[in-house]
C-alpha cells in the first residue's frame, strides 16, 4: 500500500508540512492509475504537466512560501474542461484534431494555483449526453467496486478514479445528474453547486440553461475545500442553529430501491426529518428536462450533424436528431412546466433547510442489461438511472450525493442532499455529520486492498 494518505486535506497538510513532497504523491499517483486503470477511466495520463507543477510546489515550500491549500493534491479532469496544450475532447472522435486549449479552464486554473496537481483527463459520454459513460470511441468505464458493471455518466471516468482511489479529487460536470448518478455508482460524494456558482468559462457546454461544474471526493473535507478553493473564498463556516429536514415523497419514494428508500429513512429519523414532502410537478419535470435538454443540445451539434451525422457515437447522435426535431410549442409548454417545478422547490425549501431523496433508483446495473426492474417495474437501466436527478435539475439549487454506509460487499449507493441557493456549507456540514454517525460512508476501495 502506498504511503500517500487517502484524502486530500491529508495529503496537503503532509506537503505543506514538508513530511511528503509533491513529486512523489504525483509519480506515486500517476504510476497507480498506469497499473490498475483497468477501468478504462483515464483518457491521458499528463505526466509532465504533473512533475513540473509539482516541482513548483516542493519549491514553494523549500523557500517558506505557501504552496497554497491543496499543495501536491492529484486531481484529475473530465475531458470536457480545457487543459492548456491539450485537445478537448469532449468525449468525440470529431474533436480529436481540434486545437489544443491556449489555456486551462478557470476551476482548473484555481485548483493548480492553491497547490493542487493535475495528473489526468477522464473518459466520459460523448458531449456529456448519457448517463453511463459508455462512449462508441473510446470505451466503457468500468465501475470500481464489480467491474462487470457501469460506473453511471457522463462524468463517469472521474467517478470511477476517486471511487477506486486513484485520485482523491477529480472534476466533472453535472447537467441532468452527470456529477450525482456516478458519484451513486462509485460509492463517493459528489457535488452539482448552485447554478452559476463555478465558472464553466473553459468547458465545453452541453445545455447552458442546465450545466454546472462539480467535484468527486472521497470526504466532506475534502469536497468543501475543493469547492471553496473554485468558489474563490474561504470554507464557510459551520452553519449553527436548528436545520428542518423532510424526505421527498411522491416521485422520489416510488420506482427506488428498497436500500435506498430505508437508507433515506435512518437519514431522516436521525436528522428528526418532519413529514415528507411532495413536489406534485416531478415527474412532468422530469419529462420537460428530457426535452429541453434535447431540444438545446440538438440545436447546438446540428450544424454538424448535417455535415457528418456519422461521426457521432449512434446513441448520442440519435437523442440529438430527436431534441433538434422538437416542435417550438413543445418546448414552450416545457419550459412552462420547468418554471412551475422551480417555483415547488422554491417553496419547499423555504419552509425546510433540507430536503432528501435517492440519488439513482438502484446500484449500479450490469453493463450487459438493458433493463432493471425496480418496485415492480421494469425500466431503462441507461435512462433511468437519472430519474431523481434529473427533475431536480431544473431547480438550480445545490446538490450533494452522498453514498450509504453499507454492509462489506453491498454495492454502493447515494443520497441526494438538496439545499437552498449558496447553502453549499450546510450540505457539507450535514454530511460530515451523517458520517460521525455511520449513516454515511465510502465503501473500502477495492484495487488498492488488491494491491496491499
Amino acid at each position: 500500500m502506498s504511503a500517500v494518505p487517502e484524502t486530500a486535506c491529508a495529503i496537503a497538510a503532509q506537503v505543506r508540512e514538508g513530511r511528503l513532497s509533491a513529486r512523489q504523491v504525483a509519480i506515486d499517483t500517476l504510476d497507480r492509475i498506469a497499473r490498475h486503470d483497468g477501468l478504462n477511466a483515464a483518457t491521458r495520463l499528463l505526466r509532465e504537466r504533473a512533475l513540473a507543477d509539482a516541482a513548483r510546489v516542493d519549491a514553494a515550500v523549500t523557500a517558506g512560501r505557501d504552496p497554497g491549500p491543496l499543495a501536491g493534491v492529484p486531481f484529475a479532469v473530465k475531458d470536457l474542461f480545457d487543459v492548456a496544450g491539450e485537445t478537448t475532447t469532449a468525449g468525440a472522435r470529431q474533436r480529436a484534431q481540434a486545437p489544443a486549449a491556449a489555456r486551462d479552464a478557470e476551476v482548473v486554473a484555481r485548483l493548480c494555483a492553491a497547490g493542487a496537481v493535475l495528473v489526468a483527463t477522464a473518459n466520459m459520454d460523448e458531449f456529456a449526453y448519457g448517463f453511463s459513460t459508455e462512449n462508441a470511441h473510446y470505451g466503457t468505464t468500468r465501475n470500481p467496486h464489480d467491474p462487470d458493471r457501469l460506473a453511471g455518466g457522463s462524468s463517469g471516468g472521474s467517478a470511477a478514479l476517486v471511487g477506486a482511489g486513484l485520485v482523491p479529487l477529480a472534476l466533472g460536470s453535472d447537467t441532468n445528474g452527470s456529477i450525482r448518478v456516478p458519484a451513486s455508482l462509485c460509492g463517493i460524494f459528489g457535488l452539482r453547486p448552485s447554478f452559476g456558482a463555478l465558472s464553466v468559462e473553459g468547458v465545453y457546454p452541453f445545455v447552458e440553461r442546465l450545466d454546472t461544474v462539480g467535484c468527486f471526493a472521497r470526504s466532506s473535507e475534502d469536497m468543501a475545500l475543493a469547492h471553496a478553493v473554485m468558489l474563490g473564498e474561504a470554507v464557510s463556516p459551520s452553519e449553527a442553529g436548528p436545520v428542518r429536514v423532510a424526505a421527498l415523497g411522491g416521485w422520489f419514494a416510488g420506482r427506488a430501491d428498497a436500500a435506498v428508500l430505508a437508507g433515506i429513512d435512518r437519514i431522516a429519523a436521525h436528522l428528526e426529518a418532519g413529514p415528507p414532502v411532495v413536489l406534485c410537478y416531478a415527474a412532468a419535470a422530469r419529462s420537460a428536462g428530457f426535452l429541453l435538454t434535447g431540444a438545446e443540445g440538438g440545436h447546438r451539434h446540428l450544424p454538424a450533424l448535417r455535415r457528418d451525422a456519422m461521426a457521432f457515437d449512434p446513441a448520442t447522435r440519435d437523442r440529438l436528431i430527436a431534441g433538434a426535431l422538437q416542435p417550438v410549442a413543445a418546448v414552450r409548454d416545457a419550459e412552462a412546466v420547468a418554471a412551475r417545478f422551480v417555483a415547488e422547490v422554491a417553496d419547499a425549501l423555504a419552509g425546510h433547510d433540507l430536503l432528501l431523496a435517492p440519488a439513482t433508483p438502484m446500484p449500479a446495473p450490469r453493463i450487459d442489461a438493458t433493463t432493471i426492474v425496480i418496485d415492480g417495474q421494469t425500466l431503462s437501466a441507461r435512462a433511468d438511472l437519472g430519474l431523481h436527478t434529473q427533475p431536480l435539475s431544473l431547480a438550480g439549487v445545490p446538490i450533494l450525493s452522498v453514498p450509504l454506509a453499507q454492509a462489506e460487499g453491498v454495492l454502493p449507493i447515494g443520497v441526494q442532499l438538496i439545499a437552498a441557493p449558496g447553502r453549499e456549507a450546510l450540505l457539507f456540514d450535514t454530511a460530515a455529520a451523517l458520517v460521525a454517525a455511520g449513516l454515511v460512508a465510502c465503501p473500502p476501495v477495492p484495487l488498492l486492498a488488491e494491491a496491499a
